[in-house]
């Protein structure tokens, strides 16, 4: 038998040869000097009839010790002994490691992405990608999926947490879960180690109201003086008139200011975009169902999109913003990207610049018409008009069969509520197309401004 010795001592020769060890087990030494660990052994027949005489090799000294080399041969000689040829068991071994290897988190997650995303809405696809990219990919996206345990998963969100991004750790730790599950249904991996880490993050925050400028206020009168007052605050700002026809259109509709960013041409119908003074009585805004806030099942309904009916007011001002961008692809685009929508922040900016800086932000103009219409005098209301008011918002009731139903229904009285309350929050508003032409920027009167023609000063 050999010991470390014999084998630190065994030289190169003018040829190959072995020094054996036990159990049909040896070292090959080569002419340079090479040591390698072999076993021969017989598995099968072969052509004649007779035992096929094959070598396994278990690896090379000093990288493979004599003890491994011993333990090696032990387990080939168990796959024998169970009718199993231990050169073809390590191929598969072999094979199943590179595959294990190439199956990383980062292409598992991508292959889950990509089937995924054809269901949902492009603002909600990008936000998932961009979350993995950003903060999955780079710290385990290079591991093969079937070496990441729960430590290693949550070393990674309470790296999230701690930046301040409490809920942006429980959305990676659901998006990660759902790449484990794609991935054992795939045969890739057994265990979804992101299952039972929401216990282990911190809670999410408690989301906060989104201000009103109606917050607080319970007199009819003075709620619709401070919304009249804050529209015209607005309009005196110096913006692009786009900014302008955004904040407006979002105050007519009540609709998410997510919604309106993402508005596009082909949406509206009902409208002839040449005749800007013929009346259009049966404008509509129809936001496709998977921009709208809701479930997947929502989301994927074939007849779930919902239907804005437009007053002349509001039809007025899409006829002045066709004007700015008609032929682009959004109607209220970037001013440094065309072809990309407003920024989520540039009509909250124009209203921090009127004077209203958390006091009112745009997705409070759902609230501010919400709680107007609702408290009308009952001499202005009419049986059922809750109801309605919470269909021109698009809230999700809690039977969704019947909510299908109702996006399609009342469409008479809603647009009757949605005149009303254009003519009540425009009524001394200047028409949109005043704004067009008009400056957008304040001179710069400091000593180092450049010099400007008198016309312009």
């Amino acid at each position: 038998m050999l010991t470390d010795a014999k084998i630190k001592a065994a030289k190169p020769k003018a040829s190959a040869y072995k020094l054996g060890d036990s159990g049909q087990l040896y070292l090959y030494v080569t002419t340079a000097g090479g040591r390698h660990w072999r076993m021969n052994y017989s598995y099968g027949t072969n052509d004649s009839g007779k035992p096929a005489q094959k070598t396994l090799t278990l690896g090379s000294y000093p990288s493979t010790s004599l003890v491994e080399a011993r333990a090696k041969r032990d387990e080939a000689k168990k796959l024998l002994s169970a009718g199993r040829d231990p050169a073809v068991e390590k191929k598969v071994a072999a094979k199943a490691r590179a595959q294990t290897d190439a199956n990383t988190f980062e292409i598992v997650g991508r292959r889950w992405y990509d089937l995924r995303k054809g269901g949902w809405s492009p603002v909600h696809a990008n936000d998932v990608i961009d979350s993995l990219t950003n903060d999955l990919f780079p710290a385990i996206g290079d591991l093969p999926i079937t070496a990441i345990g729960a430590p290693k998963l949550l070393e990674v969100l309470q790296a999230v947490e701690r930046r301040g991004a409490i809920e942006t750790a429980h959305r990676l730790r659901q998006r990660a879960s759902a790449i484990f599950v794609y991935g054992i249904a795939s045969g890739i991996c057994d265990a979804d180690p992101a299952a039972s880490l929401g216990k282990a993050l911190k809670d999410k925050p408690r989301s906060k109201k989104q201000p009103s400028i109606v917050d607080g206020i319970r007199d009819q009168a003075e709620r619709m003086k401070i919304i009249r007052k804050m529209l015209a605050d607005c309009d005196a700002q110096r913006c692009r008139a786009g900014t302008k026809f955004g904040l407006r259109f979002l105050a007519l509709t009540a609709v998410r200011p997510g919604e309106l960013r993402f508005a596009s041409w082909p949406e509206f119908e009902g409208i002839d975009w040449t005749k800007p003074d013929e009346p259009a009585p049966a404008a509509v805004w129809r936001i496709p169902a998977e921009r709208m806030k809701g479930d997947e099942d929502r989301k994927a309904e074939e007849y779930g999109e919902h239907v804005v009916p437009l007053s002349p007011q509001a039809v007025e001002v899409l006829h002045a913003t066709y004007r700015l961008s008609g032929g682009l692809p959004y109607l209220f685009p970037s001013e440094r990207h065309v072809h990309k929508p407003i920024s989520e922040n540039t009509l909250r900016a124009l209203l921090i610049r009127a004077g209203y800086y958390q006091r009112h932000v745009p997705h409070g103009f759902r609230a501010a018409f919400s709680t107007y219409m609702n408290d009308r005098p009952a001499e202005e209301r009419r049986d059922g008009d809750r109801a309605v008011i919470d269909l021109m918002l698009a809230h999700v009731p809690g039977n969704k069969v019947e909510g299908a139903y109702n996006r399609a229904a009342y469409m008479g009285r809603r647009r009757e509520l949605a005149c009303e309350w254009a003519d009540l929050i425009t009524a001394e508003l200047e028409p949109p197309a005043t704004h067009l032409g008009k400056p957008i920027r304040w001179a710069d009167t400091s000593p180092k401004a450049p010099r400007q023609p008198a016309a312009y000063r």
